[in-house]
């Protein structure tokens, strides 16, 4: 019986990933800058989170687009100007931030929020 137990230990996850809802999302990110990596690029992108699930997100060569945010199927989607496809991402809740999962596709790309950095939006093809 112990062994089982120890097996069972060793087989279950550590802790429990929490996918964030809408209300959770925007309770996280609204009114804040996030600045995103992925395991092979330390520079992602930089979104700003705006009111009402508004969203600008800036790539570091100084693209920027404007969009929304909403929820579908469990995943936060995004939709920005000019773009018809829906981005959406499986997003979790971690102690070092919130990690997303691209879902547009299998095994899609994995970002994660870079704690304690908040890169300004660098906007080169937008008009003030």
């Amino acid at each position: 019986m112990r062994s089982l137990i120890i097996c069972l230990f060793l087989t279950t996850p550590v802790a429990a990933q929490d996918r964030m809802d809408a209300a959770a999302f925007d309770a996280h990110v609204t009114g804040r800058t996030i600045t995103f990596r992925t395991a092979q690029n330390p520079s992602f992108g930089v979104e700003r989170y705006l009111p009402g699930r508004r969203v600008m997100w800036s790539t570091f060569d100084g693209t920027c687009a404007y969009g929304v945010w909403f929820e579908s199927k469990g995943d936060i989607c995004f939709r920005y100007e000019d773009d018809p496809e829906h981005k959406c991402w499986a997003i979790y809740d971690e102690p070092g931030g919130i990690r997303g999962v691209f879902t547009n596709v299998p095994n899609g790309t994995e970002i994660f929020e870079i704690p304690d950095r908040e890169d300004p939006l660098i906007c080169n093809d937008l008009s003030s």
